[in-house]
């Protein structure tokens, strides 16, 4: 069992940037990636980025490349996602998961474990 805590969530004006962390509990030798996901009002969750836990592997959705950067501290069982040049469109409720299946992971469905969500508001 994984058992993975969102937190940096908030409230920030267009142009700006947030930092959010997710912790993960002790077991994480059987992860394979973790990623990070969003789920804006009345949309479905969508996949955001995604990172190799052992090589550090990344993948971006189109929307956030080139302003968004995933990243992890394996000592401490972390993983960060920085947010810069947001957008009032990256308004969303992120929510961390982790896969312990190997493959592209990109897909809400190859990810066994998430976090309860952090708000994240751009206002314009």
């Amino acid at each position: 069992q994984v058992q993975l805590v969102e937190s940096g969530g908030g409230l920030v004006q267009a142009g700006g940037s947030l930092r959010l962390s997710c912790a993960a509990s002790a077991r994480t030798f059987s992860i394979y990636a973790m990623g990070w996901f969003r789920q804006a009002p009345g949309k479905e969750r969508e996949f955001v980025a995604r990172i190799t836990w052992a090589g550090g592997t990344t993948y971006y959705a189109d929307s956030v490349k080139g302003r968004f950067t995933i990243s992890r501290e394996n000592a401490k069982n972390t993983l960060y996602l920085q947010m810069n040049s947001l957008k009032p469109e990256d308004t969303a409720v992120y929510y961390c998961a982790a896969s312990t299946n190997v493959g592209l992971a990109t897909a809400l469905s190859e990810y066994r474990y998430w976090g309860q969500g952090t708000q994240v508001t751009v206002s314009s």
